[in-house]
């Protein structure tokens, strides 16, 4: 039996929990389906029942939606012709890519040659594991059946990861554990999911950004260098640590991050980089050379204005761009009147990065969607950007069709696929504007309003500032002298600053 202590340190912790169905208008409305605002199953005792294992259990169940939605073109489509994959938008690179990069034929990656334009396969050595022991996991037979066993076995390995990136959302906010439903139920999350192998770095960033709030800073670098080893965006997160730890005085902590990181990476690449030079460069050199391509506004320009523009000229400006937005990113962090939290600034960092890339791929969402739902835990925000991000899922496939159905013209026309890249576009600089206006107005940071400072910010939380630019506010009382001192009933009526 539990002890009268123990019951009342559950209790306090309970009681310490922010439930959304009390702040949060539309995810009071929601809460319906499932037994009104209170929350039913959170008041109840099982251990299974617990905010995290909800979250993890929904996680599967839209992993398993995403998976039947691909459902035919497992059966047929993906062998019938590109059309049909198209015009059912459910098309995967996996099956794909097991023939044309060498996993049917048993080639090893970076080191096998492989038949055509390719030579070498162009994914990062991480990601490149995953593939290969992903193709050694599956059953031999037919090549088609062996295509659809591979995608399986990938799909498998894949939603590990997707309850992974749930369960870490979940707990990198302590009080904030429902948080984590905005990635489990993300509509785009489950379409995109085993289009490509984007949720092992994802996976991995989402871990990393656990440790971080837990105050374990090496395990952080370790696991961003990993995470960089299976695709480029997570080094970024190194940029909001730097100028963060810059800004608290904390140059320790961000040199262990950054060391960790260093050291994973070279652990993983130095091997094929030694053994492999040419197929271990593949992934950089066609990321160079790679033009302009689905999703970015560049796209937009050159098929408005008819001219094409220089591959060498687009990665100039492109990156420049990315550069000064780091840079105006960076300076906000400085100036702005109380610190940042990271999750704010991871967002905007590898948002930035997208807005600006010359490709945007429909699985690129997934990089965001942990990020967006860390920095910005309102549920129409969430959910204005995530409708966004459908339609544009919806319109890369149509427009596909459109482009492979010859004289039938069925799909979505040029002009139409403008306007989903436009919406994925608006819906993303939306969701970029009000976590800027979060930080700029930090009183209406819902993650804020009980007194906390940075409840995921590690050993960031509640240090004072040792540099700033111009006046900023003290930083306000420890994440966890908020839960213990008074706060904010949000079970007492409306949220008192809601948008």
């Amino acid at each position: 039996m539990p002890s009268a202590e123990d019951t009342s340190v559950h209790q306090h912790q309970e009681r310490s929990v922010v439930r959304p169905t009390h702040q949060d208008e539309v995810a009071e409305a929601g809460s319906e389906l499932i037994g009104g605002r209170s929350g039913r199953w959170t008041r109840l005792g099982s251990t299974a029942l617990t905010p995290v294992g909800v979250v993890a259990l929904v996680a599967l169940g839209m992993f398993a939606l995403g998976m039947v939605q691909k459902l035919p073109c497992y059966n047929w489509a993906w062998f019938r012709g590109a059309g049909s994959q198209y015009t059912h938008a459910c098309y995967s690179d996996i099956p794909h890519l097991f023939a044309a990069r060498g996993f049917s034929d048993g080639l090893v990656p970076y080191f096998d040659r492989l038949a055509g334009d390719m030579q070498y396969l162009e994914y990062p050595v991480l990601t490149g594991v995953f593939m290969q022991v992903a193709s050694w996991l599956t059953p031999g037979g037919s090549l088609q059946h062996r295509e659809q066993m591979y995608w399986m076995v990938n799909a498998g390995m894949l939603m590990i990861c997707a309850v992974i990136i749930a369960v870490c959302a979940a707990r990198t906010h302590r009080r904030r554990p429902w948080d984590g439903l905005l990635v489990a139920l993300a509509p785009a999350f489950a379409l995109t999911a085993t289009i490509n192998w984007d949720l092992l770095a994802v996976a991995l960033t989402a871990a990393a950004m656990l440790m971080w709030s837990r105050g374990r800073v090496l395990a952080f670098g370790i696991l961003i260098g990993l995470a960089t080893a299976a695709k480029l965006y997570p080094v970024f997160l190194l940029g909001p640590v730097f100028v963060l730890c810059w800004r608290a005085g904390k140059w320790r902590e961000f040199g262990m991050a950054t060391l960790g990181a260093v050291v994973s990476w070279l652990v993983v690449n130095l091997p094929v980089m030694a053994l492999a030079p040419d197929g271990w460069k593949k992934f950089y050199t066609f990321s160079e050379e790679r033009g302009i391509d689905f999703g970015s506004f560049w796209l937009i320009i050159t098929q408005r204005t008819g001219e094409s523009i220089e591959v060498s000229t687009v990665n100039t400006v492109s990156t420049l761009t990315t550069v000064l937005l780091c840079a105006a990113i960076g300076a906000l962090t400085l100036m702005a009147p109380r610190r940042p939290r990271l999750a704010q600034l991871a967002f905007l960092v590898v948002a930035a990065f997208i807005l600006v890339n010359k490709v945007y791929s429909p699985q690129y969402v997934l990089w965001l969607i942990p990020l967006a739902a860390l920095a910005r835990p309102r549920w129409r925000d969430f959910l204005i950007w995530q409708a966004c991000e459908v339609m544009y899922f919806l319109g890369i496939w149509m427009y596909l069709a459109y482009t492979t159905s010859g004289d039938k013209h069925q799909g979505l026309p040029t002009e139409g696929y403008q306007l989903a890249i436009a919406l994925h576009l608006l819906g993303t600089l939306y969701l970029c504007a009000v976590v800027v206006r979060d930080i700029l107005m930090p009183e209406r940071d819902v993650v804020r309003r009980d007194g906390s400072d940075d409840p995921s910010g590690g050993v960031l939380d509640g240090a004072p500032d040792a540099f700033v630019l111009g006046r900023a506010a003290h930083p306000p009382r420890h994440a966890h002298a908020a839960v213990e001192g008074p706060r904010v009933e949000w079970g007492a009526g409306r949220d008192p600053v809601a948008d």
